[in-house]
């Protein structure tokens, strides 16, 4: 449920509406937008009547919101969010987030020499695994700590926000001392116990859609992390389950403009995960900003035969800077800016 306040309550007023709510055993979030204050009830509706939040001072509306997501839904914010990264660079509102970088953190040189040449061809966001979920308990793992350290670095040397993905809720705060977006992955989607950690975080979450999760689902998962203080989310799509093997899995384009239609958050688009195949990540870069992404996710590396994770299904860094080329040509044609990031 949501409450629109009129345009001349008072402080006083409002905090008699929130201390209402919390008699009745809900709680509540506050969103002050440039016109309207609105606050969502969160709770089970059926509990709750509409009449007497209606004959409170302050209150112009009470609108019901069936959605079980309800921070997450357009009935709540109607305008996109906008977050800022960190380093000059802003994700939504026609600001794209142009994520690159390696599946793995492998050793200072190799990722400072990726991160260089992404940036130079267009990036504003450096990527790099230190914890790497892996099929295999015999395949590589991340270089943890020391690896978090090193994208932290090179970040803040070149002037980049990172990402870097935590699998654990006692990774936290850990990865918390070194990224400025975390990164929950397909796997973890679900993980509530993780959301809820990240949740009480201050730093933006890059929320990837489960392999098998509906878009409900995916929002349902944001709500978590919602639920708990933290407004930033992103959300991702990367593909889902197929019967098709010619490719990794099925890049989802119409999750795009279907979860902005219900949403405000920004989604992005990851066609490296999605394809597993470089020759489509170029078409499947250019689709999804067309589709109306917030911003792309793609795998570089200056070695991919020698990568520990994921080589194949990465971009050379010329390869890269063409696509950013056609990407920025793109983004202009449909109105959006590609931010160059700078120093903090």
């Amino acid at each position: 449920m949501i409450i629109v306040l009129k345009e001349n309550t008072s402080e006083k007023e409002l905090e008699h509406i929130l201390e209402k709510i919390n008699e009745l055993g809900f709680r509540s979030d506050v969103s002050r937008g440039e016109k309207r204050t609105v606050v969502g009830v969160i709770g089970d509706e059926e509990k709750l009547r509409e009449e007497p939040l209606k004959a409170l001072p302050g209150v112009e509306k009470v609108i019901s919101v069936l959605k079980p997501y309800k921070l997450a839904s357009r009935e709540f914010q109607r305008e996109d969010s906008v977050f800022d990264l960190g380093y000059g660079v802003k994700v939504g509102g026609g600001n794209l987030m142009m994520i690159a970088g390696p599946c793995a953190i492998e050793g200072y040189d190799i990722l400072h020499e990726i991160a260089v040449a992404v940036k130079k061809a267009g990036a504003n966001v450096l990527r790099g695994g230190a914890f790497k979920p892996r099929t295999s308990p015999y395949s590589f793992q991340g270089m943890g700590e020391e690896g978090l350290k090193i994208l932290r670095d090179i970040g803040h040397s070149l002037g980049m926000p990172v990402v870097t993905e935590v699998m654990d809720p006692r990774q936290v705060d850990l990865v918390n001392r070194y990224t400025d977006l975390f990164q929950i992955g397909a796997r973890n989607m679900q993980n509530f116990n993780l959301l809820n950690e990240v949740g009480q975080t201050s730093k933006p979450v890059l929320l990837k859609r489960g392999m098998s999760a509906t878009v409900t689902d995916l929002l349902m998962s944001a709500e978590y992390v919602l639920s708990n203080g933290n407004k930033r989310v992103i959300l991702c799509e990367r593909g889902v389950r197929s019967f098709d093997s010619s490719t990794r899995n099925l890049l989802d384009l119409a999750a795009i403009p279907n979860s902005k239609g219900l949403s405000h958050l920004p989604i992005i688009v990851d066609p490296s995960h999605a394809t597993g195949r470089p020759d489509l990540i170029p078409s499947m870069s250019l689709a999804g900003i067309a589709a109306g992404a917030d911003g792309v996710h793609i795998e570089v590396h200056s070695h991919p035969e020698l990568a520990k994770s994921d080589g194949p299904q990465a971009l050379l860094p010329h390869q890269y800077e063409e696509l950013c080329g056609k990407m920025r040509s793109m983004a202009e044609l449909l109105g959006k800016t590609i931010q160059v990031s700078g120093k903090a």
